[in-house]
């Protein structure tokens, strides 16, 4: 049935809905709530005699939407917050360096601003997602860049594979585990003025159920020492990896001769299967 001309905004629309002319849909939200509106023409044989009205009460849903809207915003805010903080010991470290005379305390200090940067790329990756999961490739390409900064020598990196996305619990430790890794490859697979090739291959494998992350770093470096044991050895760095990968990642590490020359590090990790 046609409906007489009203006044205001929302009694045109309204007006407009129950014409009947067309198929529309509508929304009216105030303060105690919202309602949708939908419209269909009845028109038997052709003839246009007026239109069915459908009225559902979306106050809750529209409730919970702006819920998750804060919620999200609120998560990328924090992670935000916490980069930039990180951002900032890793400056003050910095400085701290700059002013210690013993050449073992600085380097100590510049790979402590190495850990520290690391972790602040996955938060800076986190503050622009709207979940709690990140595309790890962009992470990996700027840890090996931040990393490669420290080579005695000409060494390039490249990625081979996608590590694709991880979840934030994994995309951390990982970060750091890739970090140790690379700076250990460069820092004693290197000397003062060679030329080399560090390559990061990931490969995602498994079931649905059982989904596997294998990576493996390798360097053509000088390789490890007659006797040398990656599971023993004292190295900071090497602890840290071995303490990541097995205690929070729940995965394996391995360090073997490369064929030919070289390291090889080997990564086995459990990871959620992709969609």
């Amino acid at each position: 049935a046609e409906l007489a001309p009203t006044r205001g905004p929302v009694d045109e629309a309204l007006a407009k809905v129950a014409s009947g002319w067309a198929p529309r849909e509508f929304e009216i939200e105030a303060h105690d709530g919202a309602i949708q509106f939908r419209a269909i023409p009845l028109k038997p044989k052709g003839t246009r005699i007026g239109s069915l009205v459908l009225l559902r009460d979306v106050t809750e849903l529209r409730r919970r939407e702006r819920e998750l809207i804060t919620k999200d915003a609120t998560i990328r805010e924090i992670h935000h917050r916490v980069k930039n903080n990180l951002q900032t010991v890793a400056a003050l470290l910095r400085l701290q360096a700059r002013r210690i005379d013993s050449e073992r305390g600085r380097e100590a200090l510049e790979e402590a601003v190495r850990r520290v940067g690391s972790i602040a790329i996955v938060h800076e990756t986190l503050s622009q997602n709207l979940d709690e999961r990140v595309e790890f490739d962009d992470i990996a390409d700027r840890v090996l860049a931040m990393v490669a900064e420290i080579s005695p020598g000409k060494v390039t990196g490249r990625r081979t594979g996608r590590f694709g996305i991880l979840d934030a619990e994994v995309a951390t430790p990982l970060s750091m585990v890739l970090t140790e890794v690379l700076q250990n490859a460069l820092e004693h697979g290197y000397r003062q003025g060679d030329t080399g090739t560090v390559e990061v291959s990931a490969v995602r494998g498994g079931t649905t159920k059982e989904a596997r992350l294998l990576v493996t770093v390798q360097d053509d470096g000088v390789g490890l020492p007659e006797g040398f044991d990656p599971h023993r050895s004292g190295n900071l760095g090497l602890q840290i990896v071995r303490t990541l990968v097995e205690g929070e990642l729940g995965g394996s590490f391995d360090m073997v001769p490369a064929s030919g020359r070289g390291t090889r590090v080997i990564l086995d990790i459990p990871v959620r299967a992709q969609k």
